[in-house]
């Protein structure tokens, strides 16, 4: 290793069954959907892929099954040039998210865990040269919650934790002490914050800020973001105007973009400007990491937005 990663992600890596729904089923309601096609996900997956796309140094720690799942996760991390070193094989089948889109983009997942369940402290003990060598790392609760409290504390000095609490959980104190930035959506926000949370983005943001975290950033679609760091007001960035096609994994193309930039060293209010660009880029195509913009194809598809 002759340099520094500027992105490890620590997370998930899941096959991605999907099927296109004209509105999902009821219960006990069976509805036809499109034929099923299979892609390389995970929100660990996902963000390592978003990263190394854009021209990111990125790795990823992960556990994937001894089968063909985990030989097409593997091959599409090696394709998009993410270091592979740290991604483990063995131990239970890989994980499966089961996805089902409507026809105005939006999506429903069920995710099988599998091996990602399998990805302990002991993983992340066994990998400590790669936190070493990471300016940045991302993690999210696809994996074990106990997992992402070892990643927290094995950071390197003056290394960053990006965190995306999804599914949301509650989180000790320990791993909201290093998030720097905690990375919500409306719903987990609203989810951690629960009666307190307030009706404003701003509102969640300070709510968020006093659970211990040293800045967060609030995801908002179409939007853009809001971060909020200790002791400045917060701040919205713009995202730009888009046509939809498909939701899946936008936000973890926005994480991975926002965990690269800020181990560029750019500052938060930067790295989300951009970050809302590469998000706004993924929902224009269908899938997740097939979704995802190469620093060309950002340029032309989700130009910086200038204020009028």
């Amino acid at each position: 290793m002759n340099d520094d990663y500027e992105l490890l992600v620590v997370g998930s890596a899941n096959a991605d069954l999907v099927v296109g729904v004209e509105r999902r089923p009821a219960a006990g309601e069976t509805v036809l959907g499109s034929d099923l096609s299979v892609h390389p996900g995970g929100k660990g997956g996902n963000q390592a892929v978003a990263a190394a796309r854009l021209g990111a140094r990125a790795a990823l720690l992960a556990r994937v099954g001894d089968d063909a799942h985990g030989a097409l996760l593997l091959d599409a991390q090696r394709a998009a040039g993410v270091d592979t070193v740290g991604v483990l094989v063995g131990g239970a089948p890989t994980g499966v998210a089961l996805i089902t889109v409507d026809p105005s983009g939006d999506n429903s997942i069920v995710v099988a865990p599998g091996a990602n369940k399998r990805l302990t402290p002991e993983d992340i003990r066994a990998a400590g040269g790669l936190l070493a060598a990471a300016r940045v790392v991302s993690t999210q609760l696809e994996i074990p919650l106990e997992t992402v409290a070892e990643v927290a504390r094995g950071l390197r000095p003056g290394a960053r934790l990006v965190l995306n609490p999804s599914p949301p959980a509650p989180l000790p104190d320990e791993v909201l002490a290093a998030c720097d930035p905690l990375v919500v959506n409306e719903h987990e926000a609203r989810v951690i914050l629960g009666d307190a949370a307030g009706e404003t983005p701003e509102q969640w943001a300070r709510g968020l800020l006093a659970l211990g975290p040293r800045s967060v950033v609030i995801t908002l679609g179409a939007e853009g973001a809001l971060t909020a760091e200790r002791g400045e007001e917060p701040v919205r960035v713009e995202s730009p105007r888009v046509a939809a096609v498909d939701t899946t994994g936008a936000g973890d193309a926005f994480t991975a973009a926002l965990g690269w930039r800020l181990g560029l060293g750019e500052d938060l209010v930067t790295a989300a400007a951009y970050a809302a660009r590469v998000g706004s880029a993924a929902v224009t195509r269908k899938g997740a990491q097939d979704s995802y913009p190469t620093a060309a194809e950002l340029a032309a598809v989700a130009p910086e937005v200038t204020s009028s």
